[in-house]
């Protein structure tokens, strides 16, 4: 089971607007909690001890939320606020901090209920070292709570993922979960980008899976999508 978790928390939140003019996105309450704790709870139900958090927007906020809010993980902050990395950017950065063994990625606007199996330690027990670069946790289309998309991948028997065709439908979304190797970002670009430049190449190398969530998952990147992630909760 991975020990280490990194939580990506720099994002400007522009979707989120206007609650994210006074407030971090992570910081935005769902159920009477912030989404960043809702992602804390998960990593402490599947174990994991040591977590990184990036920050950049209202980083200041952020920082003293995670010292009162996780005073019992051990946590590191990996500090953007200089330049806004995006997705894999921000990892890259954070690379240190992580060490050389498989880590969670986790976005912080996402939020799931488990199934019948920890959704963390189902990524953990599906993960094969030898062939994996990438494992993405994702969602049916048709159970994407609050998701706007089209779909993001297909994906085989095997769990090998593929893109979504032009004009085509993918029967699966990302959920903002995966476990990765450290070789994921191996010759990395330098600077702010996007791990779907890495995923890519997984992709292409056979090296990128997938592990369908089997609880419930909502999409909180829009005001809109708050009381449907709320009504999610309740459920689950």
């Amino acid at each position: 089971m991975p020990d280490i978790a990194m939580l990506l928390a720099a994002g400007l939140g522009k979707r989120m607007r206007p609650l994210t003019a006074t407030r971090p996105k992570p910081l935005i309450e769902v159920g009477g909690k912030a989404l960043l704790d809702h992602a804390l709870d998960r990593v402490r139900a599947a174990g994991v001890k040591r977590v990184v958090v990036n920050v950049h927007y209202l980083a200041d906020a952020l920082e003293a939320h995670v010292r009162r809010h996780a005073a019992d993980l051990d946590v590191t902050i990996s500090d953007e606020r200089a330049t806004l990395l995006e997705t894999g950017g921000g990892v890259v950065h954070a690379l240190p901090l992580l060490g050389d063994k498989p880590f969670f990625v986790i976005n912080s606007d996402n939020l799931w209920v488990d199934g019948p199996i920890d959704t963390l330690r189902l990524l953990a027990h599906r993960w094969n070292d030898e062939r994996m670069d990438a494992l993405l946790l994702v969602v049916p289309l048709a159970r994407a709570t609050a998701h706007g998309g089209q779909g993001d991948f297909h994906m085989d028997a095997a769990g090998r993922l593929r893109r979504r065709e032009p004009r085509r439908i993918a029967p699966f979304v990302y959920t903002g979960v995966q476990l990765v190797s450290p070789r994921l970002f191996a010759d990395a670009p330098e600077g702010p980008f996007s791990t779907n430049i890495l995923w890519d190449r997984a992709i292409e190398q056979g090296r990128a899976f997938g592990v369908v969530h089997q609880g419930l998952w909502c999409d909180v990147g829009t005001p809109a999508a708050i009381p449907l992630a709320e009504e999610l909760l309740k459920g689950g």
